[in-house]
């Protein structure tokens, strides 16, 4: 059985402050993540953490590092469903509707570590007022997963490269709080986010550099005009 005082302060911080367990002292943590069938696992760089039609039993807590969500185009190129680091969770839906034929995988995109955990004790008939508690934080959950797809939804519905970018870089800003701001993916992931290739997400942004629009270096990026 896990228990939060047995993990490192940064991870166990990081349970502490998720949306699913926010809300729980110490020992209701414990008897949450026992309920939840917790279980602690590492993952070295470009590891897969789910391959394609592998099946969801459990979703995740990025407790540190970086994974990404992913799936192929109808041309088999990789496209960034959703860029997850520490604090975030994954897989929620695909866990809760048992799918087990879904052609997305999950990799570590950098060193990482997560908490794997089940939801079929919160939905089973021995529920209790932890349970009850917890499985509207879950549904809390699925809630702001909806949110962030939504962005990207904003994203990919923009018809020209440049205005997927400026998007891109609005939404990044806004979540900043700044007009600079870095953004967590590298050029090969933020083309594969925004479906297209590298050489022409370069071009476009050397352009829009050239235009006075945006400025950057490597990942730092800051906003001049919005067009």
């Amino acid at each position: 059985m896990i228990k939060i005082d047995d993990i490192p302060k940064s991870k166990a911080e990081v349970i502490r402050s998720s949306v699913l367990f926010g809300n729980l002292k110490n020992e209701e943590i414990n008897r949450a993540m026992d309920l939840l069938d917790a279980e602690i696992r590492t993952y070295g760089k470009g590891e897969f953490l789910r391959r394609p039609f592998s099946g969801a039993g459990k979703f995740g807590l990025v407790l540190s590092g970086v994974v990404q969500v992913c799936n192929d185009d109808i041309e088999g190129s990789r496209m960034i469903m959703a860029e997850v680091s520490s604090g975030k969770t994954f897989g929620e839906s695909l866990c809760f509707l048992e799918i087990k034929d879904s052609p997305v995988f999950i990799y570590s995109s950098e060193p990482s570590e997560i908490l794997w955990l089940s939801v079929r004790a919160l939905f089973g008939p021995d529920e209790d007022e932890l349970c009850t508690g917890l499985r509207k934080q879950f549904t809390a959950m699925l809630a702001l997963r909806a949110l962030a797809m939504n962005d990207r939804i904003q994203v990919l519905s923009k018809i020209k490269l440049r205005d997927k970018l400026l998007t891109y870089l609005n939404q990044q800003s806004e979540a900043a709080g700044s007009q600079t701001f870095q953004i967590p993916v590298n050029r090969d992931d933020l083309a594969a986010y925004i479906g297209t290739n590298r050489s022409a997400l370069s071009r476009e942004l050397s352009q829009m550099k050239k235009e006075g629009l945006i400025d950057y270096y490597k990942n730092s990026f800051r906003i001049l005009k919005s067009r």
